[in-house]
């Protein structure tokens, strides 16, 4: 009864302050800040791509609309496209990802209900880059909730429903293909970590193969009805090959576009691919290293994720360091958690403040700016690799007297 007392107040008391702040004219503040939305996710953007769709113009025409057409779809039909719908819509999406926060956190601990529900749900409305970047507005909530609709699926075995939301996600974000393994490993074993005694997978092969070919059935006739919304394949390039190109070079707080800013045009393509590779390059080793353990492996791919996708927002690293709250068995391993929280802090402090500077006072350049986002890298960096050294602790077990652990 405490526990069902505790998520039942907190939550919809959360969701109603959440809700009454989004009502008020704090958003029209946020929309133009490019710490919580980017070219792909900004809300202004999406008002123009819809405009130009409505009055029978391509919007993807003009090199600025980068949004799925599924928005378009959505937002022509059955949703009205006012500021206060709009907030509405935003924070009960953020209220559904908060719900499925805690139904992974269920699932992995086994039970139907914890004294510690309320505390998972407040860590996701309460975290600063997660409620800023919806008050602006920006379509990176969406890429959360349905990350966390996938997760909390495939937590529950529902196999069908968690592949349909990872190919949502992936319609929003060509990025997150990078929580496909571990969604399908998640979906295959179970939520609770068994790195202190592993199983083997055998027998799984064929169920695996089944799963890949259901998600990709999903994705090919969501791609087939954003072709038939938009009339075109023009989307593509516009969307997810935005992702790959990096064609807008407004700032943001990832690593990318000053770096392209500063390139020379004919290593271009060069630098594009590796950073491109680069984030592939985890996918293998992590989903190896935590295969019995899948949940804390697409834990740690959404934190990579945040870190060095070609265009983040706080709302990225945001759902990272809202799901830790999942894993409290990483507490006690954690090596630095002051300097990551000071990091964090630091950077929280001076993106705004380096932003005001350079582009409202004029008083600042580029280089003051790209500076904290290197200090909001170099935070995250830092969380990332904490929980990393943290799970495989975890797996290790309780260091004995007299005994080494060599990690090979």
């Amino acid at each position: 009864m405490k526990s069902s007392l505790d998520v039942g107040l907190v939550f919809p008391l959360l969701v109603a302050g959440r809700l009454l702040l989004a009502l008020t004219n704090v958003s029209d503040a946020l929309k133009h800040n490019h710490q919580l939305s980017s070219p792909l996710t900004s809300y202004l953007n999406l008002q123009e791509g819809i405009y130009l769709f409505q009055n029978g113009i391509d919007p993807y025409s003009g090199g600025v609309f980068r949004h799925s057409p599924l928005f378009l779809s959505l937002f022509t039909t059955v949703l009205p496209r006012s500021r206060v719908v709009s907030s509405i819509i935003w924070t009960l999406s953020d209220a559904l990802g908060a719900w499925a926060l805690v139904q992974i956190w269920r699932a992995r601990q086994r039970v139907a209900q914890t004294s510690r529900d309320g505390l998972i749900a407040a860590a996701y409305l309460l975290n600063p880059y997660i409620f800023l970047s919806t008050l602006a507005l920006s379509s990176s909530t969406f890429e959360n909730t349905f990350a966390l609709l996938a997760l909390m699926f495939a937590a529950k075995g529902a196999a069908s429903p968690a592949l349909l939301a990872a190919a949502f996600l992936l319609q929003i974000s060509l990025s997150s293909v990078l929580l496909l393994a571990p969604l399908l490993l998640l979906i295959a074993s179970s939520p609770i970590s068994q790195l202190a005694s592993p199983r083997s997978f055998a027998g799984n092969g064929k169920k695996m193969i089944s799963l890949l070919v259901e998600f990709l059935v999903f994705t090919v006739v969501l791609t087939l009805a954003s072709a038939l919304v938009s009339g075109g394949w023009s989307w593509v390039p516009q969307t997810w090959g935005a992702s790959l190109t990096l064609p807008d070079l407004t700032p943001n707080v990832g690593l990318w576009w000053y770096f392209f800013t500063e390139m020379f045009d004919h290593f271009r393509p060069f630098f594009l691919m590796v950073f491109s590779v680069h984030l592939l390059i985890y996918v293998a080793p992590v989903c190896v290293k935590f295969q019995h353990d899948p949940l804390f492996a697409a834990f740690i791919l959404l934190g990579i994720l945040g870190t060095f996708k070609s265009y983040p927002t706080m709302a990225d690293p945001g759902l990272f360091l809202s799901m830790i709250s999942v894993f409290p068995e990483l507490y006690p391993h954690l090596r630095y958690p002051i300097v990551t929280t000071l990091l964090h802090l630091h950077a929280a402090l001076l993106m705004p403040l380096f932003h005001h500077l350079w582009l409202n006072q004029g008083t600042a350049n580029a280089n003051f700016f790209y500076a904290s986002t290197l200090v909001f890298a170099c935070a995250n960096g830092a969380a990332l690799t904490d929980c990393i050294w943290a799970g495989l602790r975890i797996a290790i077990g309780e260091p004995q007297e007299g005994f080494v652990v060599v990690q090979e």
